[in-house]
């Protein structure tokens, strides 16, 4: 199919440049024939026409009397000065007089019905032997040799003018030649750029067909080289390398998933399924039942928790979410609600709070449960992650036409090579999972998904164990 594109669309060209060289070249054939022909035509009549009239004005007012050696002389001259061979011919059609070319024929009668023929029809020249006069086709232009006597009019004889059409039709055959030897080059020429351009033109194709059967197979590492061009095909590369780029991200992604999900759901399993295991067949002391019995409860929940989170991921990707974004509410109420709300884990760990609210209200836009699950987040993994008796602190102000909510921290700095992938799911700071069992990976991952559905922008800053997020809302 890809060479058949290929060569059908170079044989189509091939096809253009031969037919269109043809035609041009028959034309021009025809043209320039019919021109020379016309030419040669117009120069014989104007020379037979002065020719005649000098002859005739040698001999005028008594009836001629031709000097052969005098007219021979006259005519070689003529013959010379035109470039046509000249033959003068008496009443009867007998040669008396010729150019240099034409001496074999002194004395030879031309059939006057041959003459009579040619004079009659008033042609300017024609092709013809003069029936068999001549060895060979010529073209002829003949005009009677008219003489007033004693006030009468009477033709005296005859003048003809002839020129070798071979010598002729060479000519023409050798421009004829020249110019369809220059055409064969540049049909050449032509299919050969044709050939290169449309191989061009063909070769990103067929790299990206090759690289779709690879895609099918699973296998996105394919790119198509692009040459920097900047039309259309040069655009199509560009698109087609980026969405390339999107498909390896996504399966990379996928595989990662995969591999979280397994490692998320099969550590509480098993931990469940051990020490229920346990629990049953008596491996584990009935005084230890209530703390085993606890771990499972704790396992259980997180499993809750992970089912949880992928349900609102899965709320959040869908296409049709989103209308409630243009919503009004107060982001200060929501902001203290959830600080409140989050009050026994600050105090269980001996954290004080700074909180930096207005007093009165900040009116945004967005969907109001969705930013409190956000606050929710943001204080719930700075609670987690700070060291124990430090502070959290928690502001809110208007700058610019926005509302922006900051959550700060301290504890362990978060290296600047991870900043870029926290938002990301399933991703932990701590890649052994030990220190954050109740974590699931996708708090901020969802922060930044609600965010990005309200087109507003989050930061987070680590230095020197101060970790700081701060986020983005439209005032109403």
């Amino acid at each position: 199919m890809r060479k058949h594109l290929f060569f059908r669309n170079f044989i189509t060209a091939a096809l253009i440049a031969i037919i269109s060289f043809a035609l041009l070249g028959g034309l021009f054939s025809a043209w320039m024939y019919s021109q020379s022909v016309k030419s040669t035509e117009d120069s014989m009549v104007t020379s037979l026409n002065v020719i005649a009239n000098h002859i005739i004005s040698q001999y005028a007012g008594s009836e001629v009397a031709f000097d052969e050696s005098e007219l021979c002389t006259l005519i070689a001259v003529m013959s010379d000065i035109t470039g046509f061979d000249i033959i003068v011919a008496d009443g009867q059609g007998v040669v008396y007089a010729c150019s240099e070319g034409n001496l074999e024929q002194l004395d030879k009668q031309i059939p006057e019905a041959e003459l009579g023929v040619i004079i009659a029809n008033n042609q300017k020249t024609t092709l013809t032997s003069l029936g068999r006069f001549f060895n060979e086709l010529r073209r002829v232009a003949i005009k009677p040799l008219i003489s007033d006597i004693d006030g009468a009019t009477t033709a005296t004889g005859h003048i003809i003018l002839s020129t070798d059409y071979k010598a002729f039709r060479d000519t023409w055959l050798l421009f004829t030649g020249m110019f369809f030897l220059i055409a064969l080059f540049v049909i050449i020429l032509t299919l050969a750029i044709t050939f290169i351009t449309t191989k061009k033109q063909s070769d990103p194709i067929n790299a990206m067909v090759d690289a779709t059967k690879r895609f099918a197979k699973g296998d996105y590492s394919k790119r198509i080289k692009d040459t920097g061009r900047i039309d259309e095909l040069g655009q199509l590369t560009q698109a087609f390398n980026s969405m390339a780029d999107s498909l390896e991200s996504t399966e990379t992604f996928n595989r990662s998933f995969i591999a979280n999900m397994s490692h998320e759901l099969k550590t509480p399993m098993t931990v469940i399924t051990g020490f229920a295991q346990g629990l049953l067949d008596g491996t584990i002391p009935r005084s230890k039942c209530d703390h085993y019995l606890e771990i499972i409860s704790s396992e259980t929940k997180r499993l809750s928790r992970l089912v949880e989170s992928m349900l609102d991921v899965a709320i959040l990707e869908s296409p049709h979410v989103g209308d409630e974004v243009n919503s009004s509410f107060d982001i200060t109420e929501v902001t203290k609600l959830t600080l409140v709300g989050l009050s026994g884990k600050i105090e269980a760990k001996k954290l004080d709070v700074n909180a930096e609210l207005p007093e009165g209200e900040i009116i945004t836009r967005g969907d109001k449960d969705s930013i409190t699950q956000v606050i929710y987040n943001l204080l719930d993994n700075a609670i987690k992650f700070s060291a124990p008796k430090t502070a959290i602190a928690l502001g809110l102000w208007k700058q610019s036409g926005q509302a922006f909510v900051s959550v700060e921290n301290t504890g362990t700095t978060i290296p600047p090579d991870e900043l870029p992938h926290i938002f990301r799911r399933f991703h932990k700071i701590d890649k052994s999972r030990s220190l954050d069992r109740e974590g699931v990976g996708l708090g901020l991952f969802l922060v930044k998904a609600i965010l990005d559905k309200h087109n507003e922008d989050i930061y987070v800053t680590s230095i020197n164990g101060q970790t700081r997020f701060v986020f983005t809302l439209r005032l109403a």
